[in-house]
């Protein structure tokens, strides 16, 4: 091996799988809030942004503390929602570990016959706890499937399911 090839391989094992995050909250207001205070800040900080260095000082004051207010209320909006929510973390796994958990969970002899590669209902659960940072045993996956709003528990898969599928690659030009 050269040694361009040896500090590649080092760059290449040190590479840590993609990771992501699923935040619930229970208050729908708080949610609201934060978005608009998102919104807001956005929209200050633009307009604080197309200030020219001839504008005059006293619009430049204004449009200042406008942005200054809609940080501090965007702070306080995130406080409060990371305050009422719950988030949990998940992890690609090695490929081969995402292929045999879904050897474990083989579709049904219709759900083959539709094109299906694995038992969605056993599968989902197995691999939210699977890809689960925080440890979330099997059984609870398969209860917030279960139990929470059809859109949540979508949202719940999609994050476990869409890490596994996440590119970090760009193949470039030549």
């Amino acid at each position: 091996m050269t040694a361009t090839w040896d500090a590649l391989q080092k760059r290449l094992d040190s590479i840590k799988l993609p990771t992501a995050t699923f935040t619930i909250c229970e208050d729908p207001d708080l949610r609201q809030q934060l978005l608009r205070a998102k919104a807001t800040h956005q929209q200050a900080t633009d307009r604080l942004n197309t200030l020219t260095e001839d504008t005059d000082p006293e619009v430049k004051a204004m449009v200042q503390k406008t942005a200054d207010t809609a940080k501090a209320d965007l702070a306080a909006a995130q406080k409060a929602f990371d305050k009422a929510s719950v988030t949990l973390r998940f992890s690609a796994l090695e490929r081969k570990a995402l292929e045999d958990l879904q050897k474990q969970h083989p579709p049904t002899e219709q759900g083959e016959a539709d094109g299906e590669d694995f038992a969605l209902d056993t599968f989902a659960p197995a691999l939210i706890s699977a890809a689960s940072v925080d440890g979330m045993p099997v059984d609870y996956a398969k209860h917030c499937l279960e139990t929470w709003s059809a859109a949540d528990a979508t949202a719940l898969w999609r994050a476990a399911w869409g890490i596994q599928h996440q590119q970090r690659t760009d193949l470039g030009k030549g």
